[in-house]
């Protein structure tokens, strides 16, 4: 349920996000990330073949289609339509019955009748502010059976305050110069301009505050965090 004091998340995802184009260019964008890691991640708490995943913010579906080949049902939710149209072409063409499409955000997704056994979200989180992150978490938690898992990749800057000058200045150096080939120095200055990425050491309390248990944290930069969550 929706409230009239409630964020537009389309807004908040970007209007880039509405244009087939750009979505036609996402993957490649992205860089394709292999979805094998967060598969495991699930499975390794307990997550089995006959679970139920949501994927919040499936993009073109990366995720939600590898997922459909592990588990038995998998609600893939975007706020775009031309993003879930390409899942549900992706899954046709493979053959998969076993996605379903939502098109809601982290405040909007139904919540469903029988709780979840696992939620994979990556690199859309950081599209709402901080209070609207706690209200998310709290949506996903109770979207979760006990024990559910929760496994969230995002841009998190695990830093000090004082370091963000030289963090953020050796990532923009260090992107690629054609936008075909990924995030540009101009396109990371824009993220962190005007979306909602946050610190490690203020998202881990949300999530603690949301009833999880953080399982596992790894960054592979300062700027890259994935986590592992349980439900309490």
């Amino acid at each position: 349920m929706s409230y009239p004091w409630y964020p537009d998340e389309l807004a908040h995802a970007g209007p880039e996000h509405l244009d087939p184009a750009y979505v036609a260019a996402f993957d490649r964008k992205q860089g394709y990330p292999d979805p094998a890691e967060d598969i495991e991640a699930l499975r390794s708490n307990g997550v089995d073949a006959s679970a139920t995943v949501i994927d919040i913010g499936a993009g073109t579906g990366q995720f939600s289609l590898a997922a459909a080949r592990a588990f038995a049902h998998v609600v893939a939710v975007d706020v775009s339509p031309a993003m879930l149209a390409v899942i549900r072409r992706r899954a046709t063409d493979a053959g998969l019955t076993n996605i379903t499409c939502t098109q809601a955000g982290f405040l909007t997704f139904p919540l469903p009748t029988s709780p979840a056994d696992a939620v994979h979200t990556r690199h859309a989180l950081h599209q709402l502010p901080d209070f609207w992150k706690t209200i998310a978490l709290d949506r996903i938690a109770r979207t979760l059976r006990p024990g559910g898992v929760l496994r969230l990749r995002d841009l998190v800057y695990d830093l000090h305050p004082t370091q963000t000058e030289s963090v953020f200045t050796d990532w923009l150096a260090n992107a690629p110069t054609d936008p075909a080939d990924g995030y540009t120095a101009d396109d990371l200055a824009t993220h962190i301009r005007t979306e909602h990425s946050t610190y490690r050491w203020l998202l881990e309390p949300m999530l603690t505050t949301a009833g999880f248990d953080i399982a596992e944290a790894t960054y592979r930069s300062p700027v890259f965090g994935a986590y592992t969550c349980v439900k309490r």
